[in-house]
């Protein structure tokens, strides 16, 4: 039986793990679906950012546990930058949950980052807060950050709070919105990706 062409409307399946700066796992979202090309806002193409959609997809942990995200989500990657950020279409509206990590590497159906701990949220509402600073001190410690990688780390942090203060690229609920419909509406029909 021949297999169909893949078009440039076609959701790839990925899986994205995160790990920490001494090589060891940290999470593993098991089933995240690429928004192709054709189908990214100007913006994002022009950054050349990965958009991946997961909705329920299986979480694993470092330790082996494994457990279901609740809520659909949106992420993005942006090649070079210092920081991903993932959108999560909760009920109150869409919350912005933003890593500190190393730019992304993909290969094949498989993509990379290291998380360095520092996080910032964005609440529906405008708010933003970093997180977990007493954590990344600690591991910078603990896995031995040497000075580059400090420095990008905070690097990264301050361009994606800038970003954050524009409600620049990537955050904009409506674009958010769009590629999770899209993405759903083309799953339910299509097999463009496995919808639960």
């Amino acid at each position: 039986m021949d297999s169909e062409p893949r078009t440039s409307t076609s959701y790839e399946r990925c899986i994205i793990k995160s790990f920490k700066n001494n090589g060891s796992l940290h999470r593993v979202w098991m089933e995240n679906w690429q928004v192709p090309e054709t189908l990214l806002h100007p913006r994002h193409s022009g950054e050349s950012m990965l958009v991946f959609v997961n909705d329920h997809t299986t979480i694993r942990e470092a330790d082996g546990k494994e457990w279901v995200s609740r809520v659909p989500a949106v992420s993005f990657f942006i090649p070079g930058e210092w920081f991903n950020v993932v959108a999560l279409l909760e009920d109150k509206g869409i919350r912005y949950y933003c890593n500190v990590a190393s730019p992304p590497y993909r290969y094949l159906d498989v993509l990379t980052y290291i998380d360095y701990d520092l996080d910032v949220v964005l609440l529906p509402d405008g708010a933003s807060y970093e997180l977990d600073r007493d954590e990344y001190d600690r591991h910078k410690e603990e896995y031995r950050y040497n000075p580059s990688v400090q420095r990008r780390a905070e690097e990264g942090l301050k361009r994606l709070q800038d970003r954050i203060a524009a409600m620049a690229s990537p955050f904009g609920d409506e674009e958010v919105r769009r590629y999770y419909e899209e993405w759903k509406s083309q799953s339910n029909g299509q097999g463009g990706g496995e919808h639960r």
